[in-house]
């Protein structure tokens, strides 16, 4: 396992870059984001992919999130009307994973097996940016949740003395905060808060 010593706020390219070819070559790391340490690997590495759900113990019916730069990138992978568009655009980037429509362009591996949705969360973290900014393109990403454990791991020593023999990769960026993620279902017109969080998305529900 490669470790990226990487500042939390002004990160270093070259490691950013040698942390993006890891991705590149279907590896799994572990960085951080705006609310915890995350799981992520690139679309379609399947060994990647095959790898985070045996360390995170996930089956078929897991719901899958896409770290994507900015909205941009959203309707590649989810399908989004106007109004939609707009509660999406006054509520990132932060730490809010959108459930909606997947389109038939998501791998059908990552969509959810009944519901064809697909996680969409758009990050403020620095290095998370950098990271899709060198990649140029989404990343999938899940969370710090092990089935060992009842809460998320925040200090990344911990992080690599527990999973350094199954991952490829981790970004260190000191210790996290272990908030989760509000997750808000889109996929039935009017927002549903599934998951409340780090994000107050009261104004969405008005």
């Amino acid at each position: 396992m490669q470790t990226f010593y990487i500042h939390p706020e002004d990160p270093q390219p070259r490691l950013i870059e040698q942390a993006a070819a890891l991705l590149r070559n279907d590896k799994l790391i572990i960085y951080p984001t705006d609310t915890s340490y995350a799981f992520g690997c690139r679309l379609g590495a399947k060994d990647a992919l095959d790898k985070l759900k045996q360390i995170r113990e996930l089956d078929d019916k897991h719901q899958f999130t896409l770290l994507c730069r900015d909205l941009s990138e959203i309707a590649t992978y989810a399908a989004v009307d106007n109004v939609q568009f707009k509660q999406l655009k006054a509520h990132t980037p932060a730490p809010i994973t959108f459930i909606l429509n997947a389109t038939k362009d998501v791998p059908k591996k990552l969509a959810h097996a009944k519901k064809k949705t697909i996680g969409i969360r758009v990050p403020s973290n620095p290095i998370a940016q950098a990271l899709l900014t060198a990649m140029g393109e989404p990343i999938l990403t899940s969370s710090m949740i092990l089935p060992t454990h009842d809460h998320v791991l925040d200090d990344p020593f911990d992080i690599e003395e527990l999973l350094g023999n199954q991952i490829d990769g981790l970004i260190n960026a000191g210790i996290k905060t272990t908030k989760l993620t509000t997750i808000v279902d889109m996929t039935s017109g009017q927002p549903v808060i599934i998951r409340q969080g780090a994000a107050d998305v009261s104004s969405l529900l008005l």
